[in-house]
């Protein structure tokens, strides 16, 4: 009798959650974004952090141009460019190098560029604000930056370099 009964709850079990994977699919929660819905949530995010970041500083009038101007040179540009080839597409070493170098090349570009920003806006703000924008301003993506060099490069430890 007990394994009857361990059959029926298995049997009602696997029905649940048969229902409950055929209601996720009729609402969409299964589907994957595309890949704009995921940039209009990336910038719709960006906004988010950067209108809190605004309200916490609580800049004056004559911070706001600024403000304005250091805005405009970090914006990301969420146009979905990454690589220049085809993912199918084989690559020779040299090719492959070479596409990493230029890679790099541009983001160096853009850090440089986001650096001027940081500087001239960081600036105008007051010994309290810098603090504020210090703790608050410049997350990576894995939050503040403190706390992205305790836990590693991908939140789990660091696996490069030595082991104590």
């Amino acid at each position: 009798m007990n394994i009857l009964r361990k059959s029926i709850l298995i049997g009602f079990t696997v029905l649940g959650m048969a229902a409950a994977h055929a209601q996720d699919t009729q609402t969409g929660r299964d589907t994957h974004p595309t890949k704009e819905q995921m940039q209009a949530r990336m910038a719709d995010m960006y906004a988010k952090r950067q209108a809190r970041l605004h309200d916490l500083l609580k800049l004056s009038a004559q911070q706001e141009a600024a403000w304005a101007n250091y805005q405009a040179a970090i914006k990301p540009a969420f146009d979905g460019k990454r690589m220049e080839h085809k993912r199918g597409e084989k690559l020779t070493a040299p090719q492959r190098l070479t596409l990493a170098l230029d890679m790099t090349k541009k983001r160096e570009a853009m850090l440089e560029t986001r650096l001027q920003a940081v500087t001239a806006f960081y600036g105008q703000l007051s010994p309290a604000q810098q603090t504020l924008f210090d703790e608050h301003g410049m997350r990576g993506h894995g939050g503040k930056w403190s706390q992205r060099g305790r836990h590693g490069r991908f939140g789990h430890g660091d696996h490069g370099g030595e082991r104590s």
